[in-house]
């Protein structure tokens, strides 16, 4: 009973952060549950906290995007923050970008199942050959912030900002970025943000020029 009470919050929450497209966001999370765990791109033991821990983080960005932006989702992999806040956020324009085939072939049936193909774009490509520019690159679980830095600045630079969705050592990186930072004309700051008052933490890493 207790697993089902959290399943029905968790719903209703999500409910609350993505109104509209909710039946789109629970669509997602199915083929993330079930093709996404096949395909490997979703380990067995995430799936019965997709919501919490892989969902609402995602969509916890969407308060530091501006209305009508650029968004790329670099090493997107299964998707993670890209589909969600494609889903949350109509008015954004988004790249899921991936160099991998396997992963490419994931994203690009997803956005067709779901409906999104005039909105959300997937290239198969690394984020150091890509060059487009964008308001905002996203990146979930992908590198240590100097290496992410170097391989994204190209991306947002010069008006636009990195935005890395960390654990909470999320200080510690910056820290250890001051070199990758200093050498880019960078500054970093950590965000702590939340899709919804219900939801855990999120912890950001924002990456922009210096002022």
């Amino acid at each position: 009973m207790e697993g089902m009470a959290t399943e029905d919050s968790e719903l209703q929450t999500a409910a609350e952060v993505f109104d509209t497209g909710l039946a789109q966001i629970k669509q997602y999370v199915d083929i993330l549950t079930s093709r996404g765990v096949e395909w490997g791109l979703l380990g067995p033991k995430e799936a019965p906290r997709v919501w919490e821990r892989h969902i609402l983080n995602s969509a916890a960005l969407t308060s530091l995007i501006p209305e009508g932006s650029r968004v790329a989702d670099v090493g997107s992999g299964a998707g993670l923050p890209g589909v969600p806040l494609a889903i949350q956020r109509p008015d954004l324009r988004v790249t899921l970008m991936e160099p991998l085939l396997r992963r490419f072939n994931f994203l690009s049936q997803v956005v067709e199942e779901l409906g999104l193909g005039d909105r959300v774009d997937v290239l198969r490509a690394r984020a150091e050959d890509c060059d487009e520019h964008f308001d905002i690159v996203t990146a979930r679980a992908v590198a240590k912030l100097p290496t992410l830095i170097g391989w994204t600045k190209s991306l947002f630079l010069p008006d636009g900002y990195l935005l890395a969705l960390k654990g909470v050592s999320a200080a510690d990186e910056v820290k250890g970025s001051a070199k990758a930072l200093k050498a880019g004309g960078l500054e970093a700051e950590v965000l702590v943000v939340r899709s919804h008052p219900q939801a855990q933490v999120t912890h950001v890493v924002r990456v922009g020029r210096s002022n």
